[in-house]
């Protein structure tokens, strides 16, 4: 990481790669017991969440990962009822997840508070569904909420971590996907965050690996954009135990709700793999 001429630059290592952001004012910094987290407002891009020096969201980008970690997985479950989100202090997965009005129960677990108290300043957007009388606003460890959860008693897992270093490290492991298979009714479906497709593919085999160990037995890596992330391409690694991932693509069709990137079409599209990565993950089931 380094700032010069009101530029805030990111530097990537695993993926020789850099991003930047043109600043137009610091705008807040606090230091949580789990990690530090600073708001910057930029020239172009809105309002810029940083922690610990990494990119997070920015007000101008957010809407293709809050959208592309939640609807797939909501529209290829039967009839989603009862959703966790582990992760997400943002709260802008949550307010994707409370669009679809079957949805009964939300509970989002979140070790740092922290991270939502910011995000209710600074990006109060993502933060419309909060107060939603589904909705169920947990700040705790997110590996031990999974362990405890009740059998059978979840229909999705949205994990909306960080990258699986610091607080996040325990929820890339056979321990955490087990956890989540326990809890995941037959038809549950568990979908993470699986980093970028074009230059971490080895990662995204590795999550594929340990969730088998747990018990899923099919898996879909779902690609798309997403600018403020490294190379600029993003992904999401849907786990079942043992379905396909066709969709409810009438229902898709048929929305309800609008959104700015998910459709019926992108998420067709979403589904087909493109070669290199089909070889890369080719011996891990999907």
């Amino acid at each position: 990481m380094s700032t010069q001429d009101n530029w805030y630059i990111e530097h990537f290592g695993p993926t020789g790669s850099a991003i930047g952001y043109r600043i137009e004012a610091k705008l807040d910094e606090v230091q949580s017991p789990f990690q530090k987290i600073e708001i910057y407002r930029t020239t172009d891009w809105g309002n810029l969440m940083l922690i610990d020096g990494a990119v997070m969201l920015t007000s101008r980008d957010n809407f293709l990962y809050h959208e592309m970690i939640s609807h797939p997985a909501l529209f290829t479950h039967p009839e989603p009822k009862r959703v966790v989100i582990i992760g997400g202090g943002d709260c802008g997965t949550l307010r994707e997840v409370l669009k679809h009005p079957g949805v009964a129960r939300a509970t989002q677990c979140d070790i740092d508070e922290q991270v939502t108290r910011m995000a209710e300043k600074y990006f109060p957007e993502l933060c419309e569904s909060n107060a939603d009388p589904r909705a169920e606003l947990l700040f705790d460890d997110g590996v031990a909420y999974m362990a405890n959860c009740p059998a059978g008693s979840v229909d999705v897992v949205i994990v909306d971590s960080t990258d699986p270093v610091g607080p996040a490290e325990g929820l890339f492991n056979k321990a955490f996907y087990a956890s989540c298979f326990r809890a995941l009714k037959d038809d549950g479906i568990l979908v993470q965050q699986s980093e970028s497709p074009l230059a971490q593919l080895e990662l995204i085999r590795a999550m594929r690996a340990e969730m088998a160990k747990a018990g899923f037995s099919s898996f879909k890596t779902l690609p798309f954009p997403q600018p403020c992330y490294p190379t600029g391409w993003w992904s999401a690694t849907l786990a079942r135990k043992g379905r396909d991932f066709g969709f409810r693509e009438a229902a898709a069709e048929a929305k309800p709700f609008a959104t700015r990137y998910y459709t019926a079409a992108l998420h067709r599209g979403a589904l087909a793999t493109p070669p290199f990565m089909a070889e890369a993950l080719e011996g891990v089931r999907g």
